[in-house]
């Protein structure tokens, strides 16, 4: 086997091709890189008959006097069953390395180990996961373990829900909570609408905070992803919002004076009236929150006649899956729920579209016990997703002496 310099176009065409393509490894996640220090190269893995079986795009830096440390986003794209593979593989690449001051390599294999239910009962196990971890830890990649929460460079679980359905049928599995939040997000007058590359620092007020990420970090993402990246936004629309609310108002307060007079028709029939005293209970809680939303919506009429963004979020379109890169929204307008709405409305758009799937990105691994991420699992499962679990994360150490000096140093901090 021979490791060779691989150059972009050549890179990105085998890797469009390979069983764990992703889109984080691709030159364009290199480029973006860029903006928060890193280099990248890519690497080809060329076996006896000059054929490439394997590659790899290493993005890497400075970490410790002028040694450099590497990142495999997602993993190698090589077959991890290969035991032979894998040992010549790594004997040649930690001698290539160290020759050119590598401390070690971390990589995230893009290697699925289950599928799982919201409540965490598995649906499917890879059963080669065991002989794959064996085989890389026979070969001196240390394993993070299989961490429940965001402890890893990249989430080790992911929410994903799956397409090509019609979308009524998708809309009846989701969950009733996630129903009720969409509805309630209809009835504010929010609509969801695509966003240009201007749009960005308008999306980065409601992101900034969840990372530590630049505003170039993002306009990056929009530039080198091309026509693959793209902003959704979530805005009010007040006018829409003040319809909306005295249309359901005028119809609950309807509903209500019917209630009343079957109640002084009935006021002997005591089975009927337990009934009617509790969907009259029912009526006058609705009808209260109607009031309450027709009151909010005259005041935002007021202030923002013209309406009020609220939301957004950013997606790549990657082969035949959207991935949710970031999603945020104004904390002042939480109990809108444009995040359900708009998480909705794109399945919907790219399930006309033809994807397969929707990667709505990070969750927990924990389902049984309440934690703060609960919530999370929550929301993104009750699209209908699968809680996908993979292996996890491993480092490669090319030079042992400096990786301990390294880490010595790292820990007294």
């Amino acid at each position: 086997m021979k490791i060779i310099t691989l150059k972009e176009e050549d890179f990105d065409a085998f890797a469009k091709k390979h069983k764990y393509k992703n889109p984080y490894q691709t030159s364009n996640y290199g480029k973006v890189m860029t903006t928060e220090g890193y280099n990248y190269h890519f690497l080809g893995f060329i076996n006896n008959s000059n054929e490439l079986i394997g590659a790899t795009m290493l993005i890497y830096k400075p970490i410790f006097l002028s040694y450099k440390f590497a990142f495999a986003p997602y993993g190698f794209l090589i077959d991890y069953t290969n035991s032979d593979l894998i040992e010549e593989l790594t004997l040649k690449l930690k001698k290539l390395l160290f020759k050119q001051k590598f401390i070690y390599i971390k990589m995230n294999p893009l290697i699925h180990c289950t599928e799982r239910r919201m409540n965490g009962k598995m649906v499917s196990y890879n059963p080669e996961i065991n002989d794959i971890l064996e085989i890389l830890q026979k070969n001196n990649y240390i394993h993070h373990g299989f961490n429940r929460f965001f402890e890893n460079n990249k989430p080790r679980w992911i929410a994903l829900t799956k397409l090509l359905t019609s979308n009524d049928k998708l809309y009846n599995q989701l969950s009733k909570n996630v129903r009720n939040k969409i509805n309630k997000a209809n009835n504010c007058g929010i609509e969801i609408y695509q966003g240009t590359k201007e749009d960005l620092n308008t999306l980065y007020e409601f992101i900034k905070r969840k990372q530590k990420k630049s505003l170039k970090y993002y306009q990056s993402i929009i530039e080198n992803y091309h026509g693959d990246a793209e902003i959704y936004l979530a805005h009010i629309n007040t006018t829409k919002y003040i319809k909306k609310s005295q249309e359901l108002y005028e119809k609950e307060l309807n509903k209500n004076d019917e209630l009343n007079q079957q109640l002084q028709k009935n006021v002997g029939n005591r089975i009927n009236i337990t009934k009617l005293v509790n969907r009259k209970m029912e009526s006058d809680k609705l009808l209260n929150i109607y009031h309450e939303n027709l009151s909010n919506a005259s005041y935002l009429f007021q202030n923002h006649p013209e309406g009020i963004t609220i939301g957004g979020c950013l997606i790549i379109r990657y082969d035949k899956g959207i991935h949710l890169i970031i999603e945020g929204f104004d904390e002042e307008y939480r109990n809108y729920n444009c995040n359900y709405l708009l998480k909705w409305e794109l399945m919907k758009k790219f399930n006309n579209e033809g994807y397969n799937f929707f990667n709505l990105n990070g969750i927990s691994g924990e389902f049984n016990e309440k934690n703060k991420y609960s919530g999370l699992n929550e929301m993104k499962l009750g699209y209908n997703a699968s809680a996908i679990e993979y292996i996890g994360e491993f480092d490669l150490i090319i030079n042992k002496t400096m990786y301990n000096m390294y880490k010595k140093k790292k820990s007294k901090k």
